[in-house]
């Protein structure tokens, strides 16, 4: 059973956080979602985590703008604030031990964030990194799956279409567009094999974010670099997860990671798209139990490598 909570932010936005396993656990898991997503899309990693022995504490919440957890400002609709609002949750709901932190796409560059701007309290808290279908580097390498001069034109209309959308407000109106929407995202999010349920559960979380945070946080997620904050991490467990399909944070942002961040494994899934934690879960959940078992154990990667992993699936 999980307990369901709601912490107040430091500028009074609400955050919905949910909770599993003892309070007095090794290990705290700390799981982040996706742009435009939810906790929920962290379902089957979450059982798979419930399932250890000993079992961890598994914390998941909604970032500000998303899911069930309050709207944003338009100048907090930023990693930066993401990077921020982690740092507080950790001080609320896991103050003391270990953590392990997994992120998937924009998760995945809110804990570079809360690396970058509160790098003394990462160094002493994390003990684990997951990292899936993200990136280090903005949209550096992002091609939509389309030839170069395609991509740079969806590229700039993407940015004046978040222009707009980040000035509309904390509503949901495309809500009653989600069925229309249901062909373009499956193609955008997923790759060649996945089950409908995966697909329902994303568009239902596209449809409760609000349009200042799909269009808002867009800039922000567009311009971040932080290879040089990677590199300059402690040696802890750590993997990056990718799907070749990926058409938003294909393999080349994951390369990038896995050769800045130390002690860093890289594992390339064929045929899956960006929802990877959905569309390969049991690999996703096998890895992450083996980060926190790691964790736990308090061991640690001798030096520094990167080493790429072909063909891995669930």
């Amino acid at each position: 059973m999980s307990e369901r909570s709601v912490l107040t932010l430091p500028d009074g936005v609400t955050l919905c956080a949910e909770t599993w396993g003892p309070q007095d656990a090794q290990v705290t898991v700390v799981l982040l979602h996706g742009w435009c997503l939810s906790r929920r899309t962290w379902q089957h990693q979450i059982a798979a985590l419930q399932r250890l022995s000993p079992a961890p504490r598994v914390i998941a919440f909604d970032a500000r703008g998303h899911g069930r957890s309050g709207s944003t400002r338009l100048g907090a609709a930023t990693l930066g604030q993401l990077g921020d609002d982690l740092a507080e949750v950790l001080r609320q709901m896991a103050p003391e031990g270990p953590v392990v932190l997994a992120g998937h796409s924009m998760g995945g560059m809110t804990i570079m964030e809360y690396a970058h701007g509160h790098s003394d309290e990462f160094a002493q808290r994390v003990a684990g990194l997951l990292f899936v279908s993200t990136t280090a580097e903005g949209t550096a390498h992002t091609m939509y799956g389309l030839p170069p001069r395609l991509a740079a034109l969806m590229r700039a209309g993407e940015t004046i279409g978040a222009g707009v959308l980040a000035r509309s407000g904390a509503w949901r109106p495309h809500r009653a567009l989600i069925p229309a929407l249901r062909l373009p995202l499956r193609w955008l999010l997923f790759g060649d094999d996945y089950e409908d349920a995966a697909l329902r559960l994303t568009l239902r979380s596209v449809g409760r974010t609000t349009l200042r945070s799909i269009g808002g946080f867009r800039t922000s997620i567009g311009e971040q670099q932080r290879l040089d904050t990677l590199a300059r991490l402690a040696d802890v467990p750590a993997a990056v997860l990718v799907g070749d399909r990926d058409r938003l944070t294909p393999p080349p942002c994951a390369e990038g990671i896995a050769e800045a961040l130390p002690g860093t494994e890289l594992t390339v899934f064929p045929g899956a798209g960006h929802m990877l934690i959905l569309e390969r879960h049991a690999a996703v959940s096998s890895v992450l139990a083996e980060i926190v078992e790691r964790a736990g154990a308090h061991r640690r990667k001798p030096k520094r490598r990167s080493r790429r992993i072909e063909g891995r699936a669930a």
